[in-house]
């Protein structure tokens, strides 16, 4: 597997929960009410696995890298757009947690901010996809070695192993800030 590969099927399942958001922002919609634990896993996925892990190959590894290879301005200029729709998912994914724990404390007149939240994310979400997928990893990989590549796929991988620690550490901090 190359590196893009590995980032690319992780695409494959962000664009899945963006399509769960559309049902579950249509649905309530109708109802008026919103599944907490939807809710919950929502911020979770993307806190975690979207923002934290899928996001922090790209910026940690792979744009890192990319930056120190002789590119042309026109992919520079990309990997800074890319970077700023990365801070925007987090103001995003920011707003919404607030809007969320005010809503799960009572506040359900919030349900048209939370939805207005998770339709920038389905809004961004695809563009971004398809800008990375389609005009920035097939060259980008030009860019790189055979080696390098094979070295970058190991460090996603050992940047995955410490993914679950870092989790879980961080609930356990803001589970003893809370006691």
């Amino acid at each position: 597997m190359k590196p893009i590969g590995l980032l690319m099927r992780e695409h494959r399942l962000i664009e899945k929960y963006i399509k769960q958001i559309e049902i579950e922002v249509e649905k309530s919609k109708k109802t008026h009410i919103h599944h907490l634990d939807f809710l919950l896993a929502s911020i979770d996925f993307f806190h975690t696995y979207a923002d934290r892990t899928h996001h922090g190959k790209e910026e940690d590894i792979l744009f890192r890298d990319f930056k120190k290879k002789n590119i042309p301005s026109p992919l520079v200029s990309m990997v800074e757009r890319l970077i700023d729709d990365h801070r925007h998912v987090r103001v995003i994914l920011a707003d919404l947690s607030n809007q969320i724990n005010k809503y799960l404390a009572g506040e359900t007149q919030l349900l048209i901010k939370i939805n207005n939240s998770f339709e920038k994310l389905i809004t961004l979400y695809p563009k971004h996809i398809e800008t990375e997928d389609k005009e920035f990893f097939y060259p980008s990989k030009d860019y790189f070695s055979e080696e390098e590549q094979q070295h970058m796929l190991q460090e996603f991988y050992d940047f995955d192993k410490k993914m679950i620690h870092e989790k879980y550490l961080t609930l356990l901090e803001n589970v003893t800030k809370i006691s």
